[in-house]
């Protein structure tokens, strides 16, 4: 999957989505400066569940914090 320049403006365009720390790091740069419109374009609820454990660890406390207030379940999975 490709970024576009919006939002990977200073590196790597281009995410292998089968690989775990590409695909985090896609998910982090979206989550931390993406638009209402690459979020439905780029994230994948079950995806973001399930590696949100880490993801909330990389896009730091106020991404987190906003993420986590607006979608609980988001909470849930990082307890598990």
């Amino acid at each position: 999957m490709s970024l576009p320049l919006h939002l990977a403006w200073s590196g790597l365009t281009t995410f292998d989505l089968d690989d775990d720390l590409l695909l985090l790091g896609l998910y982090r740069i979206v989550l931390a400066n993406g638009l209402r419109n690459d979020i439905t374009a780029y994230l994948n609820a079950d995806l973001l569940a399930r590696h949100w454990p880490r993801l909330r660890i990389a896009v730091g406390k106020p991404v987190r914090t906003c993420w986590e207030q607006r979608f609980p379940q988001l909470v849930t999975a990082a307890a598990a």
